[in-house]
């Protein structure tokens, strides 16, 4: 793949080692779709930062889009753990191998293990938040107008999107229908309850009610 341009609407990719080297990883390992969004969710969460005037480390939200999706790789469909703590104790593993800090390791983790679960990762750090941000972004369009037509156009003209709405979900499918388990009480089930007719997702009251306990 030719080099990347490291730049798009006034944000810059961290010129490092470790982005470097984490950018190599995740593009040898992954598709082509879950790259082009990884960098966007970290184009457009470092914009809601700056529009949200957070201060926060471009290199430790960099590493936290990069790794956020790795979980849905084919290497991981037997894990039977949630795609996102998969994906997190990868970018665990880079970040240890690189001697990073523990505090920017534990960050690093949660921000990418928590990417889907909404109403909390916005009360933590800014870090753990706007990879969040950048996800809901890219995925859902939330916060669309925040961005603006001419940022928007300028990122996506770097990190193409085409066919995205369908092809992320045929990729959310294929990493998480051999682990049907693992969607309980998250927003992976809408995926598996959209395209495997047999599934029946996890029901929180039945669960509670059909325990062991008596009373």
């Amino acid at each position: 793949m030719a080099e990347e341009r490291e730049a798009a609407a006034d944000v810059a990719v961290p010129r490092t080692r470790l982005a470097r080297e984490a950018t190599e990883l995740v593009r040898d390992t992954t598709s082509e779709l879950i790259y082009h969004h990884s960098r966007r969710v970290y184009f457009f969460g470092s914009l809601q930062g700056r529009n949200r005037d957070l201060s926060f480390d471009p290199e430790l939200l960099y590493i936290g889009a990069l790794f956020h999706d790795l979980g849905l790789d084919e290497r991981f469909h037997g894990s039977g753990r949630r795609f996102e703590v998969d994906s997190a104790d990868e970018a665990r593993r880079f970040l240890r191998s690189h001697d990073v800090p523990e505090d920017s390791v534990r960050r690093v983790w949660t921000a990418i293990a928590l990417h889907t679960t909404p109403g909390i990762p916005e009360h933590m750090e800014p870090e753990v938040a706007l990879v969040t941000a950048g996800v809901e972004y890219d995925v859902l369009g939330i916060g669309y107008g925040d961005v603006s037509d001419a940022e928007r156009a300028e990122i996506v003209a770097l990190h193409p999107r085409p066919g995205f709405k369908h092809r992320i979900l045929e990729a959310f499918h294929a990493g998480i229908r051999s682990k049907p388990d693992t969607t309980f009480g998250n927003v992976k089930a809408d995926v598996l309850q959209h395209f495997d007719p047999g599934f029946r997702r996890g029901d929180f009251v039945r669960t509670i009610l059909d325990s062991p306990w008596q009373e």
